[in-house]
């Protein structure tokens, strides 16, 4: 019904130019028509993904929903979409996240709530443009077009140091990202070709294959980030409007992952191996260290992104410890799919169970208008509605059994036992460390005696709130309780991808 369909054409151009459009119809203060418009928009291009998953063949590892336009055709350059098992989902969490950023922010904005609006519908074509890309200068493009509306996101509607944030933001990301382009255009010159399927063919030297490797690595560390080069992200957030951090949170810090899933893996597996110490070890660090930090943090955003780091570490661990699981294996590579998968899960996870932080945190912050944890005590008396999402959206984040913060780190830590009991080790300090920080914030802000006569004031969660709080707590049950669905449409992806970097890529002569 759908393959005849310029699904994925659809999926990013709709919300673009329906942003386009939204900035036209907002010039009234309240900006009523731009919220209607902004929302009608999100909800279709939800809508019209959704065939994405309910069409996806999961028997099979090619690409589907695959569309060709010759774009500049001197240098090879293709309008070529596409998606597999593991880009389909994260373009569903795109599509369903940004419908809550606009319910989220509905009554919260009040300057240009049209641009407001507008910035988010552009910046989501422009993810999913990355997500689905097949031409390497074309993800290029959207990759850095998609710097420019979150840039605008937080230097509009940010807090007191929005300039410094977006600035640090900005710079950390774009030029991350030049290392990444000359890596682009090392392979095009030896491929001939822009199409990503086709570096995932080419045989690299070994010492090409290092340099190509520590290029992507430097622009998709930044974007998830690792340790050492995540300090803009808590500013970030900290400065970001409530919905700025929640796609920050759920979707951006995944294109970094997503990158060493479609680039550097399947490109350079070789170098992936040679330097899997080298990933492995700042996993690590960001699941252990990052989690220290977390733990004397005061304000609730701050500590929050940290968090983050600390959780995408595990994404990161589950990809790059295939080759210590085949090394304690006699050279057999399974239980690497475990890992893998666990990192995309924990990818989709991270997106639902941060998001809902943040957003719990704007409820908060939109009564009060403060993030400090001192400031708050005794919410449960005032709002019980709302700390009941907010403990449960704790629990998920502290990776408790049924949620989603548990399935992809059970996943990771159960493949790290594969490959060595010392990395599986460290990597489950983070269900101590992540137990600690998050309940020791809901141990100061939600419960205990109303501290103070603003949090006496607080109103409970309106209808609005109850339903974007609601919306995603029956998405993490939902992964936490069956995460089948999930696992079923990566596993054929996945599979191909283990046996992919399981073939050495340097030349014949090489060998």
């Amino acid at each position: 019904m759908f393959a005849d369909l310029p699904l994925l054409s659809l999926v990013i151009w709709t919300p673009i130019i329906g942003g386009l459009l939204v900035m036209l119809t907002g010039s009234g203060r309240s900006g009523l028509e731009a919220k209607v418009l902004a929302l009608l928009v999100s909800l279709l291009t939800f809508v019209l993904s959704i065939p994405l998953y309910t069409g996806f063949d999961t028997a099979t590892y090619q690409m589907q929903f695959t569309e060709f336009v010759p774009w500049i055709e001197a240098f090879s350059i293709n309008y070529s979409l596409g998606v597999d098992g593991i880009s389909m989902p994260l373009i569903l969490l795109t599509t369903f996240m940004t419908v809550l950023v606009v319910i989220a922010g509905w009554e919260v904005i009040k300057n240009r709530p049209a641009q407001y609006m507008a910035a988010f519908l552009i910046m989501e074509g422009l993810m999913i443009g990355v997500f689905a890309a097949l031409d390497a200068m074309l993800f290029y493009v959207f990759w850095e077009a998609m710097l420019i509306p979150m840039f605008i996101v937080i230097g509009i509607w940010g807090g007191d140091r929005r300039v410094y944030a977006t600035l640090k933001f900005f710079l950390y990301t774009f030029l991350g990202s030049v290392f990444m382009l000359i890596a682009l255009l090392w392979l095009y010159f030896h491929t001939d070709s822009f199409a990503i399927l086709d570096f995932h063919a080419v045989s690299i030297p070994a010492t090409a294959q290092i340099w190509i490797f520590l290029a992507f690595l430097i622009a998709f560390a930044v974007k998830v980030p690792m340790w050492p080069v995540h300090t803009w992200l808590p500013d970030a957030h900290v400065q970001a409007p409530t919905g700025g951090s929640v796609i920050l949170a759920a979707i951006m810090l995944k294109l970094g992952a997503y990158g060493f899933l479609r680039f550097s893996l399947p490109i350079v597996p070789d170098a992936s191996h040679t330097l899997d110490w080298l990933m492995i070890g700042l996993s690590l660090i960001a699941v252990v260290y990052i989690g220290f930090v977390a733990l004397v943090q005061q304000d609730m955003k701050k500590l929050i992104a940290y968090s983050s780091i600390s959780h995408m570490g595990f994404v990161t661990l589950g990809f790059f410890i295939a080759w210590r699981i085949a090394e304690a294996n006699e050279g057999s590579f399974t239980g690497a799919t475990m890992g893998i998968e666990g990192g995309v899960v924990q990818m989709i996870a991270h997106g639902f169970v941060s998001g809902a932080m943040f957003l719990c945190v704007g409820v908060m912050y939109d009564r009060l208008h403060s993030r400090e944890i001192n400031d708050y005590g005794g919410v449960v008396h005032r709002m019980p509605k709302f700390a009941g999402f907010m403990v449960l959206f704790a629990m998920a984040n502290a990776g408790l059994p049924g949620t989603a913060g548990f399935v992809g780190e059970f996943m990771v830590i159960l493949s790290a036992f594969k490959a060595n009991f010392w990395i599986a080790f460290v990597a489950a300090t983070t269900l101590i460390l992540g137990a600690a920080y998050t309940l020791w914030m809901v141990k100061r802000v939600i419960y205990g005696e109303v501290r103070n006569k603003k949090v006496a004031a607080l109103q409970d969660i309106n209808g609005r709130e109850f339903l974007f709080l609601a919306i995603l707590a029956v998405m993490v049950l939902g992964v936490g309780l069956w995460p089948a669905p999930l696992l079923e449409v990566m596993d054929a992806t996945v599979q191909h991808l283990v046996a992919h970097i399981g073939v050495s890529k340097l030349p014949a002569t090489a060998l």
